[in-house]
């Protein structure tokens, strides 16, 4: 058994990553409890078989359509369905006839393949790079895989003669890669064209005059809106970033430790990097600034081969020659999940749609659906009975008004007949009254004025007196 450090795993999320080893196995790890769990092996796909070993990998993780893509030690490129493990296509791409048992002179280093799809017919494209540096497109469609008919290659070119190739890196884009290997400076080459757009150079030497070779083992793309920009790792464990626009040398050199870099992934925040050595150390950099953010807890006992980082989730997964995959988290840096797969691993992917549930939660989820569903259905029914009764009462109510009003209508119309009779009586008195008392009142007045009207009003208000005083003064003067 390997050498591991002990380190409390609090569980981590729900994810599904694909593993490849040096013995062609494809091992699916999930974790499905929420919010933490363990992750374990729920899948093997192939035999295993040395001469099969798998030393490249890549996923288009698509919603609709994912494809897996393995690059095999015997220049065989198979493309799997990553959801259960069925082959799809395999093509020949280097090396030596199937039947032919002679060594291979030149192996497959480096795969990519593409997310994008051309047509509907494609079932994928990929690019495939020999460790001498032969680069060449490979698009393979369903008619070809159905029929098996032997597919060339779209394009190729030489990235370099006479070297050893490492590693090679695809922008966001697709449009732009990236090579470097051992003898081999970093270079940008257009995918469109097969054109070499840029290439590094080499650093001066040193206060000795001792010029070093290049050796770079891994490297990718910092921005996914920018490829001018580029992080390449080497074996004389320095982090370089490249500005493809400004300069050929690096613009920043970073050493870490004594170990070689041998993997490295960028944050989709556009300036942080995972590196992983050789020792089994793991950190990131902010490549802004060239400062270190940290390392992981938890070290590794062998060689990390890969680093991958979830698109939406804040957690990374490294795979090595320790066998083990573990899962980070890039916030606390901690050691979430780790899973012995038995063989040397050489690469990891992760699957960015995956979303599962359990078994039992399923069911709870079930019975609630069936409980919810009961309860509609019995509140509908109240809902009804309730309706029907207000309306009979409703009904009932009115039926009672509409008496009572034909009631009240009936009695009114047998007092209304008496009493017009009786207002009327009432008003012809009334009338036949103030006849009789203007007849006394202009009696009265005549009596009092003589000649002068002399009103009831004044009477009232003590004025008698008054009209009195001028009869009598009318008298005297007669």
């Amino acid at each position: 058994m390997p050498r591991t450090t002990v380190v409390e795993s609090p569980g981590c999320p729900p994810l599904r990553a694909l593993t490849t080893d040096v013995l062609g196995l494809v091992k699916v790890v999930e974790a499905h409890t929420k919010p933490a769990g363990a992750a374990k092996v729920v899948e093997t796909w192939g035999a295993p078989d040395a001469s099969r070993a798998i030393v490249a990998a890549s996923l288009a993780d698509r919603a609709a359509d994912p494809v897996l893509a393995v690059a095999r030690k015997n220049g065989v490129v198979e493309l799997l369905n990553p959801l259960n493990g069925d082959a799809l296509a395999a093509v020949k791409t280097v090396g030596p006839a199937p039947n032919d048992g002679g060594a291979e002179g030149d192996p497959l280093a480096t795969l990519h393949l593409f997310t994008r799809q051309a047509s509907d017919s494609i079932i994928g494209t990929f690019l495939a790079c020999t460790e001498q540096g032969k680069a060449s497109m490979w698009s393979i469609t369903k008619e070809n895989a159905a029929s098996g008919s032997d597919v060339g290659p779209s394009a190729t070119w030489d990235v370099c003669s006479g070297a050893n190739l490492q590693f090679c890196s695809v922008d966001h884009g697709e449009s732009y890669a990236m090579f470097g290997g051992k003898g081999i400076e970093v270079n940008l080459w257009d995918i469109t064209s097969c054109s070499k757009i840029w290439s590094a150079k080499s650093p001066r030497a040193n206060s000795l005059g001792i010029f070093t070779r290049p050796w770079f083992t891994a490297g990718t793309f910092l921005c996914k809106d920018d490829h001018r920009k580029v992080v390449a790792c080497t074996n004389d464990h320095q982090v370089r970033l490249y500005d493809t626009a400004l300069q050929r040398r690096p613009a920043i050199s970073v050493d870490f430790r004594e170990s070689p870099i041998k993997a490295v992934a960028a944050d989709p925040n556009g300036h942080d990097v995972y590196i992983g050595t050789g020792t089994g150390d793991l950190a990131s950099f902010d490549m802004r600034t060239g400062k270190l953010l940290g390392c992981y807890i938890g070290k590794c006992s062998g060689s990390i081969r890969s680093i991958v980082r979830h698109p939406e989730l804040p957690l990374i997964a490294s795979c090595g020659l320790d066998s083990y995959l573990r899962i980070w988290d890039t916030n606390t840096r901690q050691l979430l999940s780790a899973v012995f797969l038995k063989q040397h691993l050489s690469t990891v992917v992760l699957d960015s749609h995956f979303s599962v549930e359990e078994p039992g939660e399923t069911k709870s989820k079930q019975l609630e659906s069936s409980v919810e569903a009961e309860a509609e259905v019995r509140t509908e029914k109240k809902k009804k009975s309730k309706t029907t009764e207000d309306e009979t009462e409703a009904q009932v109510r009115k039926e009672k008004k509409k008496k009572k009003s034909k009631t009240i209508e009936e009695d009114e119309e047998q007092v209304g007949v008496v009493d017009h009779s009786d207002i009327n009586g009432e008003i012809y008195a009334r009338k036949e009254k103030k006849k009789k008392k203007s007849i006394t009142i202009e009696g009265d007045e005549e009596q009092d004025s003589d000649g002068e009207m002399c009103s009831p009003k004044r009477r009232k208000s003590g004025e008698r007196s008054k009209c009195l005083k001028k009869k009598s003064k009318k008298q005297l003067v007669a």
